[in-house]
């Protein structure tokens, strides 16, 4: 891409693809920052940025996007209710770099962002001779996802516009036929382990190992990987899969299920819950299939290895089809409680 940058060629629309944590945000605001440099270097003869200069440093204030989103949200809050319907968030710390995350409460990315956005796309540059915007996410409302295209049809010689996401194929085919695709590849876990030995001493060579796993290749997602949180998100997830015979007091399922409540906060222990079930559910195929160094969750080893005992491979399957049943189902927004405590009623062994 630093080639592409010094001979000019860098496409006007550009996905970048990879998983969770591989960094991708972290390359689009590397890229920004090289593109809008006041003080641009040269490292092995290609073009970098400087990290010093002002629009360097108005560009990384939007670096630790999580907070960033967090105020704009928080901003949104308290606003009128009037005015808080109309507004969208947006992370915009340099003048001519807009960044669009997926918009609260849905989690998905708006018409009126991406309008916005193409709209200012026309307007020059302010402090310098380009204009960047970054998509965060893939997941774009129907007539967001058109509203981008006619966007990406004619966008003026300045601008240019990143899609970033864990899966090209949630793009529509003519949004990706209009981009250039470049997937960041996932690490391999000895890797990851031995870049948390030298960033996270104070974490042990278990937990490092185990992290290495569960962060599915990617750097930043083992970087601030929450080993505590994760781990509580997998013991309910183990207790939805266990057997009902299992657990003649359901109390401890029905409480569990009970935390899992409407609202934005919901949704996401919602999605990281079903994360953790597809994880599972990988996890007791490679035992049934003999390939147990392949398991990811190595800390819930004996417990896997007695579910495994207990299933065959049409339970998993079973299993798997009922998550995509009860996952697709939360997009209609029913109570959360309920579906799980029926997914996991239907799990019979």
């Amino acid at each position: 891409m630093r080639r592409m940058l010094a001979a000019g060629r860098l496409p006007h629309a550009v996905i970048l693809a990879g998983p969770q944590g591989a960094g991708k945000f972290t390359l689009a605001q590397m890229l920004a920052k090289t593109m809008l440099c006041l003080e641009p270097v040269a490292r092995g003869g290609l073009p970098d940025f400087c990290g010093r200069c002002a629009n360097c440093l108005r560009i990384g204030e939007s670096d630790d996007l999580e907070t960033r989103i967090a105020e704009a949200i928080q901003a949104r809050e308290d606003l009128r209710e009037a005015d808080r319907r109309e507004t969208r968030i947006f992370v915009q710390s340099h003048p001519d770099v807009l960044i669009i995350p997926p918009d609260p409460p849905q989690k998905m990315i708006k018409v009126d962002q991406v309008r916005h956005a193409t709209e200012t796309m026309h307007f020059l540059p302010s402090q310098g001779t380009k204009k960047i915007y970054i998509f965060t996410e893939s997941c774009f409302m129907k007539e967001a996802a058109n509203a981008l295209l006619k966007g990406l049809e004619e966008p003026p010689e300045f601008a240019y516009i990143f899609l970033l996401t864990r899966n090209p194929g949630e793009l529509l085919s003519t949004i990706r036929s209009r981009c250039v695709t470049f997937r960041l590849a996932p690490l391999r876990p000895e890797e990851l382990e031995q870049m948390l030995s030298r960033t996270s001493p104070q974490l042990s060579a278990r937990q490092r190992a185990l992290i290495a796993r569960l962060s599915n290749g990617g750097y930043g997602r083992a970087q601030s990987f929450d080993l505590e949180a994760h781990g509580a998100i997998v013991e309910e997830a183990l207790l939805l899969l266990s057997s009902p015979d299992s657990r003649p007091d359901h109390s401890l399922l029905f409480r569990a299920t009970e935390t899992y409540r409407a609202g934005a906060e919901g949704a996401e222990k919602m999605q990281a819950l079903l994360r953790a079930i597809y994880a599972l559910l990988q996890d007791l195929i490679y035992l049934k299939s003999g390939a147990k160094n392949l398991v990811q969750n190595i800390d819930r080893l004996p417990q896997l290895e007695a579910l495994a005992k207990q299933i065959d491979f049409a339970w998993i399957n079973a299993a798997a089809r009922q998550l995509m049943e009860l996952e697709s189902s939360m997009r209609r927004n029913p109570l959360r409680p309920l579906a799980l405590d029926a997914f996991a009623a239907s799990l019979g062994k």
